[in-house]
């Protein structure tokens, strides 16, 4: 099974669910354009796979792509166990990882509601390297 974008999402403020979009624009060194969390730093776009979705839906959690505040929702590939540094094609886009997960400041709202939270263990950010659209259906791949 190829991997793939399952959705794309934006918000324009940090702290909050992201709303999914028919389409994104990456831009290169910035992040996602009209994104609260687009900019000059480390974690301008954020992954996770519908399959850490999943297991939160199976503890009877009524969330969806979006719901984590991630900007891409990916299937068939499992992000957390790329490495730090790996470099992923999405469509025509190019993006690296320079980290996993995130340290907890505040516990989100999916937190309150399950007693957990999948996206600061599961989920990726990254920074773009070459910008493009990204949309639901754009094939993702690990670029060697």
């Amino acid at each position: 099974m190829s991997a793939s974008v399952v959705a794309v999402c934006i918000s324009q403020n940090k702290g909050e669910r992201k709303t999914p979009v028919e389409s994104i624009e990456l831009r290169e060194n910035h992040g996602v354009v009209g994104d609260a969390h687009a900019g000059d730093w480390h974690r301008q776009v954020s992954l996770l796979a519908i399959e850490s979705i999943a297991k939160m839906q199976a503890l009877g959690l009524d969330v969806t792509t979006g719901d984590f505040a991630e900007n891409i929702t990916t299937s068939g590939i499992e992000l957390v166990t790329l490495p730090v540094g790996t470099r992923l094609s999405l469509g025509e886009t190019l993006l690296e990882e320079p980290q996993i997960g995130k340290e907890w400041h505040t516990r989100c709202a999916i937190y309150y509601q399950a007693g957990d939270c999948v996206m600061p263990k599961e989920g990726i950010f990254a920074r773009v390297l070459k910008g493009g659209v990204v949309l639901p259906g754009s094939s993702v791949e690990i670029v060697a």
